[in-house]
């Protein structure tokens, strides 16, 4: 059953270890990034993807501080773990999570434009442009 993790001591270095295939590697930073990103921006809420007792990979959320509308930043799964709809199940917990904050109806996400890959889950989730390109990335909205 796939669930989400805070990150800490116990599950630190197994995370960390997590990659994405070399292809994919210019599309997602590095789990050691986010998480150091999470310590200088507390905004930002770092979780593990697991499978049962297996780490599977690796998302990042938060409530943006220029905005005020929360914000995936990141979702990678592993290698030796794609393709097997554990990115759409990941998506779902985390969307599920972000919904139960009544106050707000809109997630925004972001990615690199030669991304097809996320731009179809993105897409298949409902997810739609917004019009934007931030840094480089077009952004995407779901309102809920």
């Amino acid at each position: 059953m796939l669930k989400l993790i805070n990150i800490d001591s116990e599950n630190f270095w197994e995370i960390i270890k997590l990659k994405v295939t070399k292809q994919q590697e210019e599309f997602v930073a590095s789990n050691t990034f986010s998480i150091a990103q999470s310590k200088v921006q507390p905004e930002c809420i770092p979780l593990a993807i697991y499978n049962d007792e297996t780490s599977i990979g690796f998302l990042m959320y938060c409530m943006d501080s220029i905005d005020k509308e929360y914000w995936i930043y990141r979702i990678m799964i592993d290698t030796r773990y794609q393709s097997k709809g554990y990115g759409r199940q990941a998506m779902e917990l985390l969307i599920n999570r972000i919904k139960e904050d009544k106050e707000h109806h809109v997630i925004f996400i972001s990615f690199e434009p030669e991304n097809e890959w996320a731009k179809a889950l993105y897409e298949s989730m409902g997810f739609t442009p917004d019009g934007r390109v931030v840094e480089g990335e077009i952004v995407y909205k779901l309102e809920y």
